[in-house]
């Protein structure tokens, strides 16, 4: 990152990114998508903003439109300095828990970014496996543009992947409910019993099992 970063020009929130912009370190924001749904993978982002190109409507990705959500999500890609789109599998949310699967999701984001970046902004309380620093910043999605804006990548790319898997799983409504649990997607389940993306840990899907 350039030492010549016009702060004016970039919002600050919170005093741990005045403190990296003005310290010249090149940090991201990751955030993920994913963990309430009853199936499909957990998704996460890692994005590194340009200071220089700010995103006024950033926020926290639940807070927004569906419509405003995939516009952003266009822009993000476009003018942020690099980004990383990763994931962990249903298998490995089955085998090591939602917990684990969604830090593993934000440390193989981190882990793709091809700049070199120095300090990791996390939305939440707990931090990822990181070979560098990193902060846990609650409530860090409505609070460090970096983090909505990987907010926002993870939701949306997520929620076109369900759309993807409604064609391939029908009578579900994966492209309607995004495969949280909705009264509509339980009745579906019961009726036509898991299939090959449920999350066979979590309990209305577990319960339908035979052989657990």
């Amino acid at each position: 990152m350039s030492a010549n970063i016009e702060l004016e020009n970039f919002a600050v929130a919170t005093d741990i990114e005045a403190s990296l912009l003005q310290r010249g370190l090149l940090y991201c924001g990751v955030d993920e998508a994913g963990a309430g749904p009853l199936c499909g993978d957990v998704v996460a982002a890692a994005v590194i903003l340009d200071p220089n190109k700010p995103i006024p409507e950033l926020t926290d990705s639940k807070k927004l439109s569906e419509k405003k959500r995939e516009r952003l999500f266009d822009i993000i890609r476009e003018q942020a300095l690099d980004f990383c789109i990763a994931r962990a599998t249903v298998e490995e949310i089955d085998s090591i828990n939602i917990l684990n699967a969604r830090m593993l999701a934000m440390s193989r984001a981190v882990a793709g970014l091809t700049l070199p970046c120095e300090h990791v902004l996390v939305d939440g309380n707990r931090l990822p496996d990181l070979d560098i620093e990193a902060t846990a910043i609650i409530k860090g999605d409505a609070l460090v543009a970096a983090i909505s804006a990987a907010s926002v990548l993870a939701k949306v790319h997520r929620d076109r992947e369900m759309l993807i898997l409604d064609k391939e799983y029908p009578g579900y409504g994966f492209a309607k409910h995004k495969g949280y649990g909705t009264a509509s997607h339980l009745e579906a389940l019961a009726t036509l019993g898991p299939c090959a993306i449920h999350r066979r840990s979590y309990a209305p899907v577990k319960a339908l099992l035979t052989d657990i």
